[in-house]
C-alpha cells in the first residue's frame, strides 16, 4: 500500500468516527471495515449515510446521489477509498 493510499485511509477512518453515533477512535477501524449490515461493528443506518456523504462532499467535493452506488461506495472504508482514488480525489 503506498504512502497516499495509507493516508487516504486514515483520514476517512477520522471522517467516519467523527460522523457517526458511535463512540470509537478512528485508529479502531480496520481497513476493511464494513460499516453498515450485519457484519458492522458501527451498525450505521441511513441518517448516518446521510451525515458521511455529506462529509464527504465537503472533504473531497463528491456528491453521492445514487442510492444503490452509495450503498456499495460506504461498504467499507477500502470500497470508499477506491472510489476516491478512482475519481481522482485522492490526496
Amino acid at each position: 500500500m503506498s504512502e497516499t493510499e495509507r493516508a487516504l485511509l486514515e483520514q476517512l477512518k477520522r471522517l467516519v468516527a467523527a460522523n457517526c453515533e458511535q463512540e470509537i477512535a478512528p485508529e479502531d477501524l480496520a481497513d476493511d471495515e464494513p460499516l453498515f449490515g450485519p457484519q458492522s461493528r458501527l451498525q450505521l443506518d441511513s441518517l448516518d449515510a446521510l451525515q458521511l456523504s455529506m462529509a464527504l462532499q465537503k472533504a473531497f467535493g463528491v456528491r453521492l446521489t445514487d442510492s444503490k452506488e452509495t450503498r456499495r461506495i460506504l461498504a467499507s472504508l477500502d470500497n470508499l477509498a477506491r472510489y476516491l482514488e478512482d475519481r481522482g480525489k485522492a490526496g
